[in-house]
């Protein structure tokens, strides 16, 4: 299952040269996530700057947020397959990427503590998304999170997540409620949860 719904997702972002759309759904979920204390804007140019802590994006695909951010240390963590330039963006700017299952995150080894771990749309293309929660748990002080609910599964979403298992994954009580900002549009589950 896992398998074929890793498929579904690379032919989701194709050859990943076009992802507006994707990115500007980041810029909603990172407003519901907490990371308006960190928003910037450069010269018209709008990011985060998480300053000196480490931030690890679990999932983060061809356009993570962590392109559109400074910190002192970022890692990106994504098992699909994706063409080569995308690999070189993030090692242009110094983001460390890492090709594997978030699932398989506790076997590596960081260059420092991490301070925050984003998790963003991706649990339910995941192979066990309890388990991504508890690595994160481990390796990160504070887990900020988007995360659809109650949806139905298909080919590329094969977990339906409740605000009942989040709660009881992250150790606390996130938010949960129906967005319509599109293109972000659904029953979202969101917050920031300490380690």
């Amino acid at each position: 299952m896992w398998n074929k719904a890793q498929e579904w997702e690379s032919k989701w972002h194709g050859n990943c040269a076009n992802t507006y759309n994707e990115e500007t759904k980041q810029y909603i979920y990172a407003q519901y996530m907490g990371l308006d204390e960190f928003k910037t804007n450069w010269y018209g140019r709008r990011g985060w700057d998480f300053g000196n802590r480490s931030v690890i994006d679990i999932g983060g695909g061809p356009c993570s947020i962590l392109l559109k951010s400074d910190a002192n240390y970022r890692v990106v963590v994504d098992p699909c397959n994706f063409p080569d330039w995308v690999h070189s963006r993030y090692i242009q700017i110094g983001v460390v990427f890492f090709n594997i299952k978030a699932e398989d995150i506790n076997q590596l080894r960081f260059q420092e503590p991490l301070n925050i771990a984003l998790i963003y749309n991706v649990l339910q293309h995941t192979e066990n998304p309890e388990k991504i929660i508890a690595n994160a748990r481990k390796i990160a002080n504070e887990i900020m999170i988007f995360e659809w609910v109650d949806t139905p599964i298909n080919e590329g979403h094969i977990h339906t997540l409740t605000q009942a298992k989040l709660d009881e994954w992250l150790g606390g009580h996130g938010k949960c409620e129906f967005i319509n900002r599109n293109p972000v549009v659904g029953k979202a589950y969101y917050g920031i949860f300490p380690t």
